[in-house]
C-alpha cells in the first residue's frame, strides 16, 4: 500500500478511494456557483425594471406639470386653433423644477365643438352663458428615453356668441 501525506500526518490509502468526494464537493461548489450568478443577474435585471419604472413615473409628472402650466400660463383664447395653438413661453427648453425633467404642450379651442348651450334655470349663471370646449396635448419626457403623452380637454362657461 502506497503512503501519503495530508496535513502532515501519515495516512494509508486504500484501493478503493478514487476521489469520490473531491468530485462531490466539487459539483456542490459548481451548483452553488449557478445559484449566486443566476441571484445576481436576477437582482440586476430587477434593479433595472425599477429605474425604468422610475422613469416612465418621471416622464409622466413632466406631462402632467406640463397640463399644469398650460391650465396656469395660456391666455384662454378662442383665437388658438389646431393649425395654430398655443405654446409655452419658454418655447423648447421648458423644464421641470427639480428633476429637469424636458415638457411642451399645445393648447387651442376645439372648434369643432362649438359652444354648448348652458341649461338655464335652478343655475347662478343665468341666461345666454355657453361652455367652450379647449384641448391640451402634453408631453413629458425623462431619462432612458421614457415618455408620457397626455390629452386634457376642459370647458370654459363664457357668454354666448350671438
Amino acid at each position: 500500500m502506497s503512503e501519503f501525506r495530508w496535513f502532515g500526518q501519515a495516512g494509508v490509502r486504500r484501493p478503493g478511494e478514487r476521489g469520490a468526494v473531491l468530485y462531490l464537493a466539487l459539483l456542490l461548489l459548481l451548483l452553488v456557483t449557478m445559484l449566486a450568478v443566476g441571484g445576481a443577474v436576477t437582482a440586476s435585471l430587477e434593479l433595472q425594471m425599477a429605474g425604468n419604472a422610475q422613469h416612465r413615473d418621471r416622464a409622466f409628472a413632466a406631462s402632467e406639470y406640463s397640463v399644469g402650466q398650460a391650465l396656469t400660463g395660456t391666455a384662454i383664447d378662442t383665437g388658438a386653433t389646431l393649425r395654430d395653438p398655443a405654446r409655452p413661453a419658454c418655447g423648447d427648453d421648458c423644464r421641470t423644477p427639480g428633476t429637469g425633467d424636458p415638457w411642451n404642450y399645445v393648447a387651442w379651442y376645439d372648434s369643432s365643438a362649438g359652444g354648448t348651450p348652458v341649461p338655464g334655470g335652478g343655475h347662478s349663471l343665468g341666461v345666454g352663458m355657453e361652455a367652450y370646449h379647449f384641448v391640451i396635448e402634453a408631453s413629458g419626457e425623462s431619462a432612458r428615453g421614457a415618455r408620457s403623452e397626455v390629452t386634457q380637454g376642459y370647458y370654459v362657461v363664457g357668454p354666448a356668441d350671438d
